[in-house]
């Protein structure tokens, strides 16, 4: 199968029963964003995971694995304070923030709202590229 009907012919199983899981042509590489069906335009973990097994020949929970892995390894990384960056993609890092006056939203009232800390993500040139 070709074109957009031959994106959706695998199906695979859930906790809410079998849903069409988006397998690219060999030759076509991975999916782009537009090929995704749903309404509110994100992918979940799970069909990540299978888009990239489908990609790379791998099982889904080898995939799904490595995922995990390289997550667990960027969030500690960031709270040790270091910088993760894949060039051209993406980068990772914390920031401190310095306290400020806010405002309760509700009275009006002013309140302290603490130093602390936050991760800062910033998106590559390859990534901002390919969303143009």
């Amino acid at each position: 199968m070709s074109g957009f009907l031959g994106m959706f012919v695998a199906v695979a199983p859930t906790s809410r029963g079998a849903i069409g899981i988006p397998v690219p042509d060999k030759k076509a590489g991975p999916p782009a964003l537009e090929d995704n069906h749903m309404a509110d335009k994100s992918i979940t973990k799970t069909e990540l995971v299978a888009s990239i097994a489908s990609a790379t020949g791998q099982s889904q929970s080898t995939v799904s694995g490595v995922l995990d892995a390289l997550f667990g390894t960027v969030a500690e990384a960031v709270a040790a304070g270091n910088k993760v960056s894949i060039p051209g993609w993406i980068a990772f890092e914390q920031v401190a923030t310095a306290a400020r006056t806010g405002r309760n939203p509700q009275t009006g009232e002013e309140i302290q709202i603490a130093a602390g800390t936050r991760v800062k993500v910033t998106a590559g040139s390859k990534l901002k590229a390919a969303v143009k």
